[in-house]
């Protein structure tokens, strides 16, 4: 049985979606006075149909991770990520603010909300530090019913990236820049602290417990391991909740091949990153598309109830 939402938009700064008495998440679109952080929408809070948190909002070690957000580390010299910059094994990490880019909301091109459904399409601008226009984003964001059974509910989540540079873009990440096993990009998710040392799995027997299961699912191909589960246990409740990540069947015929970025520890954080391993390249005025499922759930969830859940809910033709 789904349960009614409740959304509300505050113009020019959040969407809040709540259901059953909880704020189930905030998406916020509001400008980040915060350069070196990488402005760009995220959401956060982020919380399970029991109101359980599960998302980190700049943490001590890293004030640029905000909950669930599309990034860049490395598009052609600029860092979307934000914070610092990978410069090499060299160099390694370094604090170079000309190289922060942003990600600007200009409009919504349509926004629709039921008593139980809610999906809106955004149009961003991808601006390198000092405010050139990169490219242009069409992203659309669906939230799937709360299912009360279940005691989860699924948020997708669409990018069709224009480069509009007037050149080719070239994405990468800071393995392709030389780190090994550090190759976050893409839609990105940072966990609560005390998700740390959570466990993480995937198809058939991969991953396992704690950073050894994140470790075995780390740099692998979306082509076998099309999602991976987080499982974490909450400070000062006796509670466990669940993140499924999962790709769109499609996007094995995107512009390049995805991988999994994932840690459990020292920070637990999964990416979709579409490049993990090597750079590919945009090129002027062309296009390329993804589409990823986050789902939210109470509780820890094995694989048969993961692989449950996405044959239910299935994937249609599009968000």
């Amino acid at each position: 049985m789904s349960r009614r939402i409740t959304v509300t938009h505050v113009h020019g700064e959040r969407i809040t979606v709540a259901a059953g008495g909880v704020e189930l998440l905030a998406y916020v679109y509001a400008p980040d006075p915060e350069p070196f952080e990488a402005p760009k929408p995220y959401v956060h809070p982020l919380r399970t149909p029991a109101g359980h948190l599960v998302s980190g909002y700049r943490p001590t070690d890293h004030r640029w991770h905000k909950g669930l957000q599309m990034t860049a580390s490395h598009l052609s010299g600029q860092n979307f990520w934000g914070g610092n910059s990978y410069l090499g094994p060299e160099a390694q990490y370094q604090a170079v603010p000309e190289l922060v880019g942003s990600l600007r909301h200009d409009a919504f091109e349509s926004f629709e909300a039921d008593t139980d459904r809610l999906r809106f399409t955004e149009l961003l601008t991808w601006l390198a530090h000092g405010g050139r226009e990169w490219a242009r984003e069409r992203r659309t964001v669906v939230l799937h019913p709360a299912d009360a059974d279940a005691g989860c509910y699924a948020l997708d989540w669409s990018v069709e990236l224009t480069n509009t540079r007037g050149g080719p873009l070239r994405f990468g990440s800071p393995t392709t820049a030389g780190r090994e096993a550090a190759g976050y990009t893409s839609l990105a998710w940072r966990g609560p602290r005390d998700f740390t040392g959570g466990d993480v799995l995937g198809p058939g027997t991969r991953g396992g417990r704690g950073e050894a299961g994140a470790a075995d699912l780390m740099g692998a191909p979306a082509t076998e391991a099309p999602w991976i589960a987080f499982t974490g246990e909450h400070d000062g409740v006796d509670a466990h909740s669940t993140l499924v990540f999962a790709h769109a069947p499609e996007n094995a015929n995107a512009i390049h091949p995805s991988h999994w970025f994932v840690r459990s520890e020292p920070l637990p954080s999964v990416a979709f990153s579409w490049s993990f391993h090597q750079e590919f390249e945009l090129p002027a005025g062309e296009s390329f598309r993804y589409r990823y499922r986050v789902v939210v759930a109470d509780g820890a969830w094995d694989r048969p109830r993961v692989e449950s859940y996405l044959k239910e809910l299935g994937w249609g033709t599009g968000s």
